[in-house]
Parts: C-alpha cells; sequence; structure tokens
C-alpha cells in the first residue's frame, strides 16, 4: 500500500484526496491530508458568525468541465423545491426532478442567479461592461462617443500584449479601461496593469471583448439561445451554489473522505520538505505539539509555491531556484463582515428581492478615492447564509492588501470602523445601520503575475524533477485557477499517480489555454 501525503485541505487536496481513496482506492493508498488552519476549504472556507456565514471571496460553481459539474452534483444534489426566497417572490427556477427539499435537508445545491455589476460614480453597471442604452445614459452621451471612438482604433492598431494593461485596451479600449479596468486592478494587485504580465488577463478574461460582449447582447435581443457552455465564463446567468455556502461542500468532502479510511490532520504545518536523490522521503510539521516527521511514498502540494521550495532540505534546488521562488508575489485579502437593516441602495431592476434589496451577488467598485474593491450581498448568494434574510442585509466587503502593511495590521474594530466609514462616504449605508460585524483575514489569496513571475517555466521545470512529487491547486501551481480548475489539476495528478507516470504535463496545462472553448472539450474529464 502506497503513503500519500496531501499538504492541504482546500478543493484541490480534498479533491485528490477522494479520487484517490473512491472506488475501492483506499486498498492500495494510505491517504494523510496536513492542514495548516483549523479550518476545511482553504480560501473556499464558509466562516460562521453569530448565526450568520461568510463565503470568503465569493465561489460561484460553474464549469465548462462535465466531470466537475457531475462531481458537484454526486456530492450535494441540485434542489427539487423551490429555496426559501424563490418561493416567497415567486422566483422560477428549473429544478431537479426529485432532488432534495432546501428548506427541510441540508446536502442540496441551490440554483442562483448570477447578478454581478460595477458601481462607479454612484451609478451601477453591467458587470462586465456592456453597451446597453442604460450604460450610455449612465455614461452620457460624450463619454460614450469617447468609448466608441477609443474602441475602434484600439481595434484597428493593436498594441503590443505585454503588459495586463495593454490586453485591456486591446479589447475594450482605452477610454472603458481607463473607466473600468485600470483603477481596480491597480486595487487588486497593488500595481498598475503596465507592470503585470498580460498572462493573468489571460487566464481571467480570456474571450472576453467587446466584440463578445456584443455578440452575446445580439444574441439575446434576436432570440438567440446558448447552452452555458457556450458563454463565456464572465457571462453566464446562473450557477449553483451551496445551502450554506462553498465551505459546506468541501467539509461534506472531507466526511466522505474520513470515511473512506483516509486520514485529515489539523494544525499541521509543513516547514521542511525533505529531498533525496530528486524524491520528497519526508515533511516536518509543526504542531501544537512540537515538530513532527511525516512519511510518504508520494506528496501531492497545494502549500504556495514559494513556501514549498524555501522549506526544501537535504538535496535542495540551487540558489537561483530558490531566489525565484522567494520573489513570487501574492495579495492578500481581507473581508469585513457587516450586518445592517437596509441598504441604501434603490433597486431599481425588475429582479424581486427579500426586502427589495439590489439583487447582486457581487458589486465591484471602480471608484479609486475607496480602497474597497467588491461587496458581497450574502442574501442574494443563500437566504440561508442569513439567521433573518427578510429583517436584515448581510454583506462582505472586500479589501486586496498585503501581509503585515499598515490596513492587514489593522485592529479588528479599526478595519470594520474604516470599512462602514468608507460605505457611508459611497451613500451605501450609514455607519449607525451597523448592528454586527466581523473581520477575516486570509494570507496569499491570489497569486500575482509580476516580479520573478516571468521565470515560473524555470521553477516549473524544476519541480518536475522530483518524481514523486505533484504540485497542484491555486497556490501550489502559482496560478490564479478558479475551484474548477483547481479540481482538475487534482484529476490529472491522481491520473499520473495510479498510472504511475511521473509526467506532470497534463497538470501543468490545466488553465493554460488562452480563451475558452465555444464547445465542450471532450477531453476535458
Amino acid at each position: 500500500m502506497k503513503r500519500i501525503v496531501i499538504i492541504g485541505a482546500g478543493p484541490a487536496g480534498l479533491t485528490a484526496a477522494y479520487e484517490l481513496l473512491r472506488d475501492g482506492g483506499n486498498k492500495n493508498y494510505q491517504v494523510e491530508i496536513l492542514e495548516e488552519s483549523h479550518v476545511i476549504g482553504g480560501i473556499s472556507q464558509t466562516v460562521r458568525y453569530n448565526g450568520n456565514r461568510m463565503d470568503i471571496g465569493g465561489h460561484r460553481f460553474f464549469s465548462k468541465d462535465d466531470s466537475v459539474m457531475n462531481w458537484w452534483k454526486s456530492m450535494m444534489p441540485i434542489q427539487g423545491v423551490n429555496s426559501f426566497d424563490d418561493e416567497k417572490l415567486g422566483r422560477v427556477k428549473p429544478l431537479e426532478k426529485g432532488g432534495p427539499n432546501p428548506n427541510k435537508e441540508d446536502r442540496v445545491m441551490l440554483i442562483r442567479r448570477r447578478i454581478s455589476r460595477i458601481y462607479f460614480n454612484k451609478h451601477f453597471f453591467d458587470y462586465p461592461i456592456s453597451m446597453k442604452w442604460e450604460t450610455i445614459k449612465n455614461m452620457g452621451f460624450a463619454t460614450t462617443m469617447q468609448a466608441g471612438f477609443s474602441y475602434l482604433k484600439a481595434a484597428m492598431f493593436k498594441k503590443p500584449e505585454t503588459s495586463l494593461g495593454n490586453f485591456y485596451i486591446n479589447r475594450f479600449g482605452k477610454k472603458l479601461y481607463s473607466m473600468f479596468f485600470e483603477g481596480y486592478t491597480e486595487k487588486l494587485w497593488g500595481r498598475h496593469p503596465s507592470e503585470i504580465s498580460a498572462d493573468w488577463g489571460a487566464q481571467r478574461v480570456k474571450g472576453l471583448s467587446i466584440r463578445a460582449l456584443l455578440k452575446d447582447m445580439f444574441s439575446k435581443a434576436f432570440g438567440g439561445k446558448k447552452n452555458n457552455k457556450e458563454v463565456e465564463t464572465s457571462l453566464i446567468e446562473e450557477f449553483w451554489y451551496p445551502k450554506y455556502g462553498p465551505g459546506q461542500l468541501w467539509e461534506t468532502v472531507a466526511a466522505e473522505i474520513q470515511k473512506l479510511g483516509g486520514t485529515i490532520k489539523m494544525g499541521y504545518a509543513v516547514k521542511n520538505i525533505v529531498l533525496n536523490n530528486n524524491k520528497v522521503t519526508q515533511v516536518v510539521c509543526e504542531t501544537e505539539n512540537g515538530s513532527i516527521t511525516v512519511e510518504g511514498d508520494i506528496f501531492v502540494s497545494t502549500m504556495p509555491v514559494k513556501d514549498l521550495v524555501v522549506g526544501m532540505t537535504g538535496d535542495k534546488p540551487n540558489d537561483d531556484i530558490v531566489a525565484i521562488a522567494k520573489g513570487l508575489p501574492y495579495r492578500d485579502f481581507v473581508t469585513v463582515g457587516l450586518l445592517v437593516d437596509k441598504l441604501n441602495l434603490k433597486n431599481e431592476t425588475d429582479i424581486k428581492t427579500l426586502g427589495n434589496i439590489v439583487p447582486d451577488c457581487w458589486i465591484y467598485v471602480q471608484d479609486t478615492n475607496v480602497k474597497l474593491g467588491r461587496i458581497q450581498i450574502f442574501n442574494n448568494w443563500s437566504p440561508y447564509l442569513v439567521t433573518d434574510p427578510e429583517k436584515y442585509v448581510w454583506i462582505g466587503l472586500e479589501y486586496f492588501c498585503e501581509e503585515g502593511d499598515s490596513f492587514w495590521n489593522m485592529k479588528d474594530d479599526e478595519c470594520i470602523k474604516f470599512a462602514a466609514k468608507e460605505l457611508e462616504t459611497m451613500g451605501i449605508i450609514t455607519t449607525d445601520q451597523v448592528i454586527d460585524s466581523h473581520r477575516e483575514r486570509v494570507k496569499k489569496a491570489y497569486p500575482a503575475y509580476f516580479d520573478t513571475y516571468a521565470q515560473m517555466d524555470t521553477l516549473i521545470e524544476q519541480l518536475n524533477k522530483y518524481s514523486n512529487l505533484f504540485c497542484i491547486g491555486r497556490n501550489g501551481q502559482h496560478r490564479y485557477n478558479n475551484m474548477d480548475h483547481s479540481m482538475v489539476t487534482a484529476f490529472r495528478a491522481v491520473d499520473a499517480i495510479k498510472s504511475g507516470s511521473a509526467d506532470k504535463t497534463a497538470i501543468w496545462n490545466v488553465n493554460t489555454e488562452k480563451s475558452y472553448h465555444e464547445t465542450k472539450d471532450e477531453n476535458n474529464g
């Protein structure tokens, strides 16, 4: 029986463990997960606070890969009865015949409507930006004309895609770029888009552009219908969502792993990775009970590449490789949860909501006079995240920062006051409306695409030399993977482990295409 050590109990690590143990795999593999924190799910965790739940970062369960969608569905079946808010408001959803009733059962995936908008200069705009009449009205005729000519110029005179700034300008024109991408991107990364690799745009925006937006708009206007797999990911209109947030799904997976004989050890922070003859032989963990060594035959890592390489001992890589790893940048993340009695934002859409609040899941804050990046309205993700969704609005204010900077180091009450005050300056709430609050900090939430990232291929080449080491997931590959991409890296790693292959190419190739396929990729699982 092979001993497999998995570092990290986030989506990638848990998926790998389950896939190794399912269908009798527990007879061939002894699987042990080492998790630094005391929480399941990594950045896909759900935080519980005073009866309310916070989704860290917001997670839509949607993928163009059927293997991922079917995997989620097998863990949490799709609702067969209307959720509390849909029933009350008479909203229609494509329910699953024979599916569970979310008002009586907990292990259920909800079908939710995707509404995300940009809040800029006290006006709402579609996210991604669209060319509808409402957009033109909010921008004004002169600005719209500027945007149109700017886009035509960008379409005729393409810039070399040597930076994220040029990537966006080529797709949207300089005017729309300056309004809706430049400031927000700098908030997110702490760097101007001209300093960031275009790879990030290729990973996150893929085929999205003015042309794609217009195509989507005209298709709807003339009655064209598309399957979700034929639409750019940023344009999907419905998604699945666990009743109690993404952490519920991953806690369910963790329980299934333990039923199959897997072990999950919490509070095990891997600090040293011992190498011998191009193999990992053991890892050394810091725990509350002191230093503990864990041996294994195969190691699957979802820990940040920086920490993985810097922690290598024995036949460790040379100083140049270590320098690349040390230089890999990250952005850290803070969410401030505020419970309020209402939002001072008018619902001017035709979408019914409890309390007639705005229907958005996310609101992107483009104004550069506030530090705030995004607002989540948890009521709209799932009414079950809020103790009393008819009486209160539970929101999450998302900030991007660096561990150790002045914002990160604020005390909880200081940070909460700062966040509430920013909302007040934007006219969204007044500070006296805050009934309850909570702050969460997440390290290394976003692997960044600058500094030594340009030498990532050299680092990958080195990591591939360790035949029994498989790097998966967002931080494990230093790639801004969505949750489904992280899961697919786990699928590919398990394929390699089961076949005895040391070839990591398929694992590293996940989510590297420059645009989504217009039709389903038959090789995707």
